[in-house]
């Protein structure tokens, strides 16, 4: 309720500097003024500094209405939160997406970080699956739901030489990294699972229980290019494990997941669609994923001739003249440290 209560005051005076700008414009210093005039009336309120003022209109500006936005996931967060979703994100969708998940999840202000940065809502659901034709809907749809493509492990440190042994141990030693990468409501059962079939000994990399959707889910793990015969190899296991562990009147059909370190997408097609058993394959890496706006940074010569561009309206001088000096920069930090206290 209290944080309800804080977010209404900041979306409010986010929205009073965006009827004060339309009115005065952006050139009249509104945030400067409002901030002093703030600082003078309140000088015991935390969290007015001028950056935070600017992220409070960053707030009224994506959520234009407030009781909409009261109603929102994003108010159920933190407003540190809500600054990770302003600085890290472009659009209202993303945005709502991710504070959905936040507060689904309860995800620290790091995890939200750390989940935009590995770009968690393009990777959500993307696995190469035969779901919709092996399960009725919306059975297929929740199990799409549980995949990942691909999934990132960055504390495997994979190279040429790692075992699937090697991965499946690192994988096992950071249990609680691995089930968060996996999603909310995965819970372990094994890892080298024994299954006895008329005398023959089968063991089954990992297998995982869904605890919302009540499945269980069998993980196979390959270290290098998928092959057309680990979809045989998986869809085995999965009968096994949806014949010996899953009660039919209450469990929903056992799911495979096979991980590899990379696949050729054809042929993983033709091998989902001549398998009877539900299963969808991603790759697995220890990289998050490239930031697109970082592979479009300007090359050092680049950045020397922007800075060297004469400043318009200002003859003789340039850009890299007219930008903000090191005291500047140091005042910006110290908002920013104000910025991260305030809650």
């Amino acid at each position: 309720m209290a944080n309800t209560e804080l977010l209404k005051l900041y979306w409010s005076i986010g929205a009073a500097i965006l009827e004060r700008q339309a009115e005065d414009g952006w050139g009249a210093k509104v945030v400067d003024r409002l901030a002093d005039d703030l600082r003078s009336e309140f000088p015991d309120m935390r969290g007015l500094s001028r950056r935070n003022l600017h992220y409070m209109r960053s707030v009224a500006e994506c959520w234009p209405e407030l009781e909409p936005f009261v109603q929102q996931p994003a108010a159920q967060l933190p407003w540190t939160h809500l600054l990770v979703l302003i600085d890290t994100l472009d659009t209202r969708s993303d945005r709502e997406w991710y504070a959905a998940k936040a507060a689904e999840g309860g995800w620290s202000r790091q995890v939200l970080r750390l989940q935009i940065t590995r770009r968690l809502r393009e990777r959500v659901g993307a696995a190469p699956s035969n779901f919709t034709g092996q399960l009725p809907a919306p059975e297929s749809d929740l199990a799409q739901q549980l995949t990942k493509d691909p999934y990132v492990f960055e504390f495997l440190d994979l190279d040429e030489r790692s075992l699937e042994r090697d991965v499946e141990r690192a994988l096992m030693d950071r249990l609680q990294e691995t089930l968060l990468e996996f999603g909310r409501g995965f819970a372990f059962v094994g890892r080298q699972v024994h299954f006895e079939v008329d005398g023959d000994d089968f063991y089954v990399d990992l297998v995982l229980f869904h605890v919302e959707q009540l499945r269980y889910v069998v993980v196979e793990l390959k270290i290098g290019r998928f092959k057309p015969d680990y979809a045989g190899q998986l869809g085995f296991y999965v009968a096994v494990v949806d014949d010996r562990l899953r009660r039919p009147t209450i469990h929903a059909p056992t799911v495979g997941i096979l991980l590899c370190a990379s696949r050729n997408d054809a042929v993983v097609r033709y091998s989902l669609a001549n398998t009877t058993a539900p299963m969808a394959v991603a790759n697995y890496t220890d990289q998050p994923s490239p930031d697109p706006a970082a592979l479009h940074l300007p090359e050092p010569a680049e950045l020397t001739a922007i800075l060297d561009a004469p400043l318009a309206g200002h003859p003789g001088r340039t850009l890299g003249e007219a930008l903000p000096d090191d005291n500047i920069d140091s005042a910006g930090s110290a908002d920013l440290n104000d910025r991260d206290s305030a809650t």
